[in-house]
């Protein structure tokens, strides 16, 4: 398989002369063939800024630097793929960032790319393509107009159309999980924070946040245009906000006006959830579904990344426990890194936090993030590395009850996946 490396121009190519490597954290190693699949549709292929690839000669069987004026080259997997190892690379600048993207190994073999991921869920969903331009500005116009004086459908516009986030598309098409942002401020201060960075950080921000507070009329404006088909779902908290139970009056009395008036659909929260009692007081209010986003069910990594203002992931396991025994389906939203998610100690505690907070889905989420400044962070490993193919097989045989999946499910879609991966683990 032929190491992938792009010119200063960004063209892309497969040099013959070296072998691809990949990394699982610190540690550069080769790939296996069973950890590769056929590039996807729907990924991207990039460039990593400021680093040179790093592969096999194949004459001589030494690891080396390709020379040359050359970049690494990485994969940006759609939903529904989870990666297994990250480029191999050398940084050519050490004090230079990359951008806040989830890179992943990539080769050249059989006259194909391939990577370095396996698929966790059906990506038909949130494919691009199904996604039509046209359509959507259409869509776009109509709500506008529809909505005038609506701030959210305005914010939302640009979200669509700018940033071609497909949750914010999917509220003016009226189809599956659609986007309703509540909060311009949160209760943590992410490391990797998509929509809000210090000045000094280093990390450009890809998305801007919203700055103003929606009224409950506008909340309850996109929540009934949205919930009109058995398997639709309205979700607070995107990354175009803060954390959504920051502004939980709002919430609150939107759900109680929206369920008096119909009970088709569903409602999601996207939440850190360390707000226990305002997290208590929104799944009351009729919330059907709660994804908590988290990196580790270990303290100290979690306190590393997440920086959390007031609240521990203790509350995090409170809020998740109150939930699932007042019958919301509960899902974590794990952001995983190889290298990191991998670790023995982490496996074991990711486990036991699924067993007692009773979870029912595991959306695997590939971290956006520069890998060194993510590694030098948090803790440093105090057990093996299993490798990510390794720790999925873990998680299957662990917890045969839970999906392990890519995003939000309906209790419907749930089961059918849960019924599926049970037969699938039967017969093998």
């Amino acid at each position: 398989m032929n190491l992938v490396y792009a010119d200063r121009d960004g063209n892309l190519f497969d040099h013959p002369d070296y072998m691809a490597l990949g990394r699982n954290g610190d540690m550069v190693m080769e790939i296996m063939e069973e950890e590769l699949i056929p590039l996807p549709e729907g990924a991207t292929l990039v460039s990593l800024p400021d680093t040179r690839p790093i592969g096999i000669h194949a004459k001589t069987g030494e690891m080396r630097v390709v020379p040359g004026e050359v970049s690494a080259v990485g994969a940006l997997l759609p939903q529904g793929f989870t990666r297994l190892l990250i480029p191999s690379y050398a940084k050519a600048d050490k004090t230079k960032l990359l951008p806040l993207f989830g890179y992943t190994a990539v080769v050249w073999k059989d006259d194909a790319f391939y990577v370095a991921a396996e698929q966790c869920d059906d990506p038909e969903l949130w494919n691009p393509r199904n996604c039509n331009p046209d359509e959507l500005e259409l869509q776009v116009k109509h709500l506008l107009n529809e909505y005038s004086d609506n701030r959210l459908y305005q914010h939302l516009s640009n979200c669509a159309l700018e940033y071609e986030c497909l949750t914010a598309s999917n509220t003016f098409l009226n189809r599956w999980e659609g986007a309703v942002p509540v909060s311009f401020s949160c209760n943590a201060g992410c490391f990797g924070c998509i929509s809000e960075q210090p000045d000094d950080s280093g990390f450009p921000a890809p998305q801007t946040r919203m700055n103003f507070k929606p009224t409950v009329d506008e909340v309850v404006q996109v929540m009934l245009e949205h919930l009109k088909t058995p398997d639709s779902i309205i979700s607070f908290g995107q990354g175009c906000e803060g954390e959504p139970s920051t502004q939980a009056t709002t919430i609150i009395q939107a759900i109680r006006r929206v369920r008096e008036q119909t009970d088709v659909g569903y409602i999601n929260i996207n939440t850190n959830a360390g707000l226990t009692d305002h997290i208590r007081g929104i799944v009351d209010a009729g919330l059907n579904l709660m994804r908590v986003s988290t990196i580790s069910a270990l303290d100290d990594h979690y306190n590393a990344y997440y920086k959390p203002r007031g609240y521990t992931l203790k509350n995090v396991e409170k809020s998740l426990r109150y939930a699932a025994d007042k019958g919301v389906v509960t899902s974590i939203n794990y952001l995983i890194f190889p290298g990191v998610t991998d670790r023995e100690e982490e496996i074991e505690a990711m486990i036991e936090f699924v067993r007692r907070t009773d979870l029912k889905l595991i959306q695997l989420r590939n971290l956006n993030i520069d890998p060194e400044s993510y590694l030098q962070l948090i803790p440093k490993p105090q057990g093996e590395l299993l490798g990510m193919k390794q720790m999925l097989e873990i998680f299957r045989q662990e917890l045969p009850g839970v999906v392990l999946g890519s995003y939000t499910h309906t209790p419907d879609s749930l089961l059918r996946r849960r019924e599926k991966d049970l037969q699938l683990q039967r017969t093998t």
